[in-house]
């Protein structure tokens, strides 16, 4: 293989292999950075040993990614209330223009899915993620990961269970999912309770991450009650800014708002769940330094 086919083999892989490591660590700037030491693993490869460049890609990233998450781990237990996988965000009317992103989004890594997915320890998350992800069969995983395939599949059913099948809900049309997405952000616009209410599940959940910089609920609040009161109150307090300007933006291919105050910057991002037509997750992303 010469040096052009040799990066133009790493560069064909390159969505594939960011994909897989936002999957494994929920952070793009963490994915960039894995998928970055691969072509450094790659780029000084022997040439002549490789047999399936793909499969030595995915290889070094996810074990890199293993590796990384490990670490992230340990972070993420310290850190000041519940911990969001970063979104990726989009202009609502239509797909990202960069096309690594829309190969993430293609292989529906949702924020429902990569929250699941934080239960999971590193082996089972990649496996996982290589199989119900990216399609990879037990014995491609099992040469990743360095177990047999029998076990990878154990391991698999194992990680589902933990995790919770994300797959078994009814589709939702883009037309009813943007229907009772508005429909609650109106609501909540308006501090009306009882519109909150009726907008959501009865056991809805909301998750807030300020990371301690700005003021957020350091747990979830479970309840379509809880969640409208709260909401209604965020907007009582002194430190509430009020000249914020919205704009509707998908986050991981659900519908959300991008919040920005011309004083203050950065408010913060909401992205709303809807499964079997109803509104089972709102994520509000607020700390300026992870997200903003």
């Amino acid at each position: 293989m010469s040096t052009d086919q040799h990066v133009d083999a790493f560069w064909a892989c390159r969505p594939r292999l960011l994909g897989i490591a936002y999957g494994m660590l929920g952070e793009l700037g963490e994915a960039e950075d894995v998928v970055q030491e691969a072509w450094l693993r790659w780029d000084r490869a022997d040439r002549a040993e490789i047999r399936n460049g793909e499969a030595f890609l995915v290889t070094v990233t996810t074990r890199l990614a293993v590796d990384r998450l490990r670490s992230a781990q340990r972070r993420r237990e310290t850190y000041v209330g519940p911990w969001l996988p970063e979104p990726l965000v989009n202009d609502a009317d239509g797909a990202p223009d960069d096309p690594e992103r829309r190969v993430i989004e293609a292989e529906r890594l949702s924020l429902a899915l990569l929250g699941a997915l934080e239960r999971l320890n590193p082996i089972e998350r990649a496996v996982l993620i290589l199989r119900d992800a990216f399609d990879l069969e037990y014995g491609e995983i099992g040469d990743v990961v360095g177990r047999s395939p029998a076990n990878v599949r154990q391991i698999a059913v194992r990680a589902r269970a933990h995790a919770g099948d994300q797959s078994r809900t009814r589709p939702v049309s883009a037309d009813e999912q943007q229907r009772l997405a508005t429909a609650f952000m109106a609501a909540a616009l308006a501090g009306d309770v009882d519109a909150i209410r009726e907008a959501l599940a009865a056991d809805a959940i909301l998750y807030t991450d300020g990371g301690g910089v700005v003021s957020a609920a350091r747990k979830p609040i479970y309840g379509s009650d809880k969640i409208a009161r709260f909401l209604v109150g965020v907007q009582r307090k002194p430190e509430f800014v009020p000249d914020i300007e919205y704009t509707v933006v998908s986050v991981n291919g659900d519908f959300g708002v991008r919040m920005v105050s011309p004083t203050a910057g950065f408010v913060g991002i909401v992205a709303v769940q809807v499964q079997d037509r109803e509104i089972v997750a709102v994520r509000l992303f607020a700390n300026p330094e992870r997200f903003g």
